[in-house]
């Protein structure tokens, strides 16, 4: 239950601030999605959707990607 809490609170606030309008707060969308990706680990593997698992590495690169490009390149 708090696996899916989590997500869906995580999810929602990642996609939303995905595409605001303001960089600045663009940038915290990748936060909000790799904060989500333990518990989409963990949800997955509980249920045994071994598929949605494989794509949570997936998710969680895309979103570390974001990390990189808005948080640590940036302030070099």
């Amino acid at each position: 239950m708090i696996e899916q809490i989590a997500i869906g609170l995580c999810g929602v606030a990642a996609v939303f601030l995905s595409q605001d309008e303001r960089a600045s707060r663009r940038r915290y969308a990748c936060l909000f999605g790799l904060a989500a990706q333990p518990f989409w680990f963990i949800a997955t593997w509980r249920a045994q959707q071994y598929g949605i698992f494989a794509l949570s590495f997936l998710y969680t690169f895309s979103w570390a990607r974001g990390f990189v490009a808005h948080w640590i390149r940036r302030q070099s």
